[in-house]
């Protein structure tokens, strides 16, 4: 799968390799994970030029980007490309996309009420999968 990443001047096989992966994997993963696996594949693939790839995409809207409440940042290549939210999994990861159309009013709402516009926001809800809490 080829696949140029939107908006870059310069698509290298590095990064094509990087947007390959993104989207065969499931679920949210570090870059760390990500650099890891394409190295396994004997990828030849820095460890720098995979969190540039990541920040090229995300700030191109391709995949979404989350922090773990420890910090750690996360990603993921999405199956919706409307505006969603995530219920992530603490314990392995398993992510599933939702919508929020009360929180996408309360947002609208609570802009208005300070004059703010143009506002963008991210949810991402943290607990313990079915699987997980067996």
């Amino acid at each position: 799968m080829t696949q140029a990443i939107p908006n870059v001047t310069r698509n290298t096989r590095q990064r094509t390799e990087v947007l390959a992966l993104l989207h065969e994997v499931e679920g949210f993963h570090t870059a760390q994970q990500l650099h890891r696996m394409l190295c396994d594949r004997d990828a030849r693939v820095g460890l720098t030029t995979v969190y540039r790839t990541l920040q090229l995409l995300v700030d191109a809207g391709e995949i979404d980007s989350t922090r773990l409440p420890g910090g750690e940042q996360l990603f993921r290549r999405c199956r919706q490309s409307r505006h969603h939210h995530h219920l992530v999994c603490r314990a392995c990861g398993r992510t599933v996309e939702v919508a929020g159309p009360a929180v996408e009013r309360w947002t609208d709402q609570v802009a208005a009420e300070h004059g703010f516009t143009d506002v963008g926001h991210t949810l991402e809800i943290f607990g313990t999968c079915a699987d997980c809490a067996r």
